[in-house]
């Protein structure tokens, strides 16, 4: 990536997506007004990506309480995760939206499309309610991610937002102290 991602807006996309039994339709706009994780994996009936799915879908009721949304992502269409979430016990049990990106405008939109192949890294972006990228994280293959990491960054990007001025240091979680940059704090740390 030769530009960040960090702090951009979200780019418009149009997609069908399996959700709760049925097919419909997603755009940028639903992305908006809540904070949001769009989630990339590379393929539906595959080995790692059922493992971070069902993870996430373990963490989802979780993030729901903190005003979050998960997007699944992948090139597959949304026929192939209906077919997955009616085959697989690890995946039946999402009940985020699972969007089909067959074309990869949304994949590449985030620059997380491995083009030789027409597959997804497994990239994580969370989205404020701007629609602005707060969190940008993307993986080689191989690397399976953790909801339970994912749930933590998202509460101390939900608190930087609401809290002006103050940052949260590594590992921080709710409750703890947090840091107000300024001068006096200058090597101090």
């Amino acid at each position: 990536m030769s530009q960040s991602i960090i702090n951009s807006t979200i780019k418009p996309f149009k997609a069908t997506a399996f959700h709760n039994g049925a097919f419909v339709d997603v755009t940028e706009q639903d992305l908006l007004g809540k904070w949001s994780v769009v989630f990339f994996y590379p393929a539906d009936f595959t080995f790692v990506c059922p493992t971070e799915l069902g993870d996430m879908a373990d963490h989802y009721e979780k993030l729901q309480s903190m005003g979050v949304e998960v997007y699944s992502v992948s090139t597959d269409t949304h026929f192939t995760h209906k077919a997955w979430h009616a085959s697989s016990d690890t995946i039946n049990k999402i009940t985020y939206p699972m969007i089909g990106d067959p074309t990869g405008t949304i994949t590449r939109n985030f620059g997380v499309m491995i083009e030789e192949d027409g597959l997804a890294l497994r990239g994580t972006f969370v989205i404020n309610p701007e629609g602005e990228v707060k969190v940008a994280e993307i993986h080689d293959l191989g690397i399976g991610r953790s909801a339970s990491e994912l749930v933590r960054k998202i509460q101390a990007a939900q608190y930087v937002a609401s809290h002006d001025g103050e940052v949260c240091p590594a590992k921080w979680q709710p409750g703890e102290e947090t840091l107000a940059p300024s001068i006096d704090l200058v090597g101090k740390i």
